[in-house]
């Protein structure tokens, strides 16, 4: 399990960028800024969209800290442009329909709902700088969440 400390893994993925363009994204492109990786488990559902929209509205207080947002989920780019222009979100989103790179963050694997077991996305957020993980939040709750990374920056 990553640890704060540790090299983040490399990626490159397919999806959108904060304009709403297809583009490739990988870790090469936050080289000088702090990024906030994000991982859900699915476009335009209550705790994506809340965290989503929780994201978008303290996008001003993330990058007055040299940050940049980017989440991640299995979702395809027709849904994350869907989510994207439903809610009006302005960072990138980026699709990992595999779950490679959330498998490589930890951010995919065994989870328990109703006490059924299956695999799926655990919610995750990473804060990388210089390539390596600053800060590391798994299994969150969506409430407050925001919150509690823009106090890590201070």
């Amino acid at each position: 399990m990553l640890k704060e400390g540790d090299k983040a893994p490399d990626f490159c993925l397919e999806g959108l960028d904060e304009n709403g363009k297809n583009t490739k994204i990988g870790l090469e492109n936050f080289k000088d800024e702090q990024l906030i990786l994000y991982f859900y488990p699915k476009d335009d559902t209550p705790g994506c969209t809340s965290e989503a929209c929780s994201f978008k509205e303290n996008l001003n207080n993330v990058t007055r800290f040299g940050a940049v947002i980017v989440g991640v989920s299995p979702d395809n780019i027709q849904s994350h442009k869907s989510f994207r222009e439903k809610f009006n979100l302005n960072f990138s989103l980026l699709c990992d329909p595999d779950n490679k790179v959330a498998t490589l963050y930890g951010a995919y694997g065994e989870k328990k709902l109703y006490g059924r077991v299956f695999k799926g996305i655990i919610r995750s957020t990473f804060i990388i700088e210089r390539g390596r993980i600053k800060k590391a939040w798994r299994n969150i709750r969506v409430k407050g969440h925001v919150n509690r990374v823009l106090n890590s920056f201070k």
